[in-house]
Parts: C-alpha cells; structure tokens; sequence
C-alpha cells in the first residue's frame, strides 16, 4: 500500500486538477455512477467525535476517518486527526493511505474554485477572506494561485493571525493587505470567501450586485456566516442538497426555499443568471473520492 506524509498528499493535489477531478465526480453522482452517504458522527469517551465518511465509485471506494479531540490543543497536540484510505471497489484490497486533514483542505478550496469558476462569468478581481485558519489560508492559495487577484483582503478577529495570513499570501505573489472590519472594504470586492466557525453572520449584507460568496465555514444548524436578508435576495448554489438539508446553518436558520436551492452538479452545465450568487458547501465524501482518484492515478 502507498502511504503519503502531509507534504506527499499536497503535492498531489493541485487545486485546478481537483476541481476539475470534483467537477468529473459530481456529474458521475448525478449519473448513478458515484455514491457518498451522508457521514455518521459517533461520540467518543472523553468528548471525542469520531466522523466517518465513505464514498466509491465503478473502480475505486475511500474512506475518511477524523476523529475530534478537546483536549489535545492542551497536550500540545493537533484538536483532530484523519486518514483517507483508498481501496479497490472490486475487491476490497487497500492501495493508497494519505493525510486526511490535508485532503479536507484542499478539496474544500478546490470546491469552491470550482464554484467561483462555475458561477462568475469572469475571474474574481478583489477578494475578502473572512477567517485566517487552516481552511481560509487553502482557500487564500488555491484563488491567489488560480486567477492571480488584483487585490486580497483578509479580516480575521485576532489580528496576529489575519496578518500572519497576509503576509504568507504576499509570498504567494498577492497584494494582501488585512482589514479592520469586513465592512470597510465590502462595496469594493466581487467574491467574498467565509471559513469561520461562527454562530452568526459575519459577511457583510451589502455587497456589489455581481458579488459572489463562498461560505464554506458554517457545517451544522447551529452555525451560520451569511445574513438571511443576503440569502433571500441572491441565487442560492449549494454542493449537495442532501449535505445542506441536513447541515448548513445559514441556510436552515434563514428558513430558506428549498425549491429555489441549486446543486453545483446542475449549476455545472446551467449556472444562474443572478448577479448576486451564494456557494454554500458543508462537505461531502464524494470531494474526498475526488481526491482519491486523482492521489491513486498520480
């Protein structure tokens, strides 16, 4: 079996050939030909959560183990764990293990740079990044590396980290530059990109009319980093209609008609003609199959 170290797996991953790989998955899921349950989240001794996310296709089958741990950041250790075992859907035979957090990471920003390439009709020029963790900075890569942004502004409520953001983006080529409040810059962007782990909204209402948002931070009911007023007035994209049913706070908590909701699989071939568009993605295991058969054909 092939094992991959955290800087293997992301060097396998580059974020314009997964989502294209997540584009190619999606429209075999709405063929039949690809399938992922909804994960299962099992409670643990010591207030651990342990999720477990299976998906396969006609060739290959991958599941992903994370386990939640409070009490690690304390022992100097990382609060979750995961793997992403890659087998042959055939017969079972293990053939690839690799860094599960570093697959969530990059198969989460190269869904959105998906979506943003889906449902803009042009790349996005200046960008807010609302969030300076593990998830915004991929996201903060993944857009500086695919459309080379004129400007990249990065608000993050401790501003130690959201500078620690800038700066690293800076050496990816980017004019980055931190902002006081996301506000401040809100009328001047045209993609905004949320990945906090907020119970209330933090993207701005007011934006552009052509604005594009990726919240992709907000993965339960309780959670939600997009006002309902912005929600109700912009065209709704979401990455499955199973997953944000069962998780997505924003659009749970703004009661949202579920009747005007798109699934990216559609919006791949028909994108909505809204100026304003709203990607909302709690993650399926199906991106994480995505990465499989682009990590098991490298």
């Amino acid at each position: 079996m092939i094992v991959l170290d955290d800087q293997q797996t992301a060097a396998a991953l580059p974020y314009d050939l997964l989502a294209d790989e997540i584009a190619a998955v999606l429209r075999l899921a709405a063929a039949g030909k690809a399938h992922a349950p909804l994960r299962t989240v099992h409670e643990m001794p010591g207030g651990v959560s342990l999720l477990l996310m299976p998906a396969w296709d006609e060739r290959l089958g991958a599941v992903k183990r994370i386990s939640v741990h409070p009490r690690n950041p304390a022992r100097g250790l990382p609060a979750s764990s995961a793997e992403l075992l890659v087998f042959d859907a055939s017969d079972g035979r293990g053939l690839l293990l690799a860094d599960g957090n570093v697959v969530t990471r990059r198969r989460t920003a190269a869904l959105s740079l998906l979506a943003a390439r889906t449902l803009r009709s042009e790349p996005p020029r200046r960008i807010l990044v609302i969030g300076a963790g593990a998830q915004a900075e991929a996201h903060a890569q993944a857009f500086v590396t695919a459309f080379g942004p004129e400007r990249l502004f990065i608000y993050n409520r401790t501003l130690s980290r959201a500078t620690a953001l800038a700066g690293k983006a800076r050496s990816w080529g980017a004019r980055a530059q931190t902002v006081p409040l996301p506000e401040r810059v809100a009328t001047e962007v045209d993609c905004v990109i949320s990945a906090t782990a907020s119970r209330t909204p933090v993207v701005p209402a007011e934006l552009p009319e052509e604005a594009c948002v990726i919240a992709v931070g907000a993965f339960t009911p309780q959670m939600a980093e997009v006002p309902p007023e912005l929600l109700r007035r912009a065209a709704v994209v979401v990455d499955t209609l199973e997953g944000a049913r069962a998780e997505a706070g924003d659009l749970i908590q703004a009661q949202i008609d579920w009747d005007r909701v798109t699934p990216l699989a559609e919006a791949l071939d028909s994108p909505p003609t809204s100026a304003t568009v709203v990607f909302k993605s709690v993650g399926s295991a199906l991106f994480d199959l995505a990465a499989a058969r682009l990590l098991y054909g490298m």
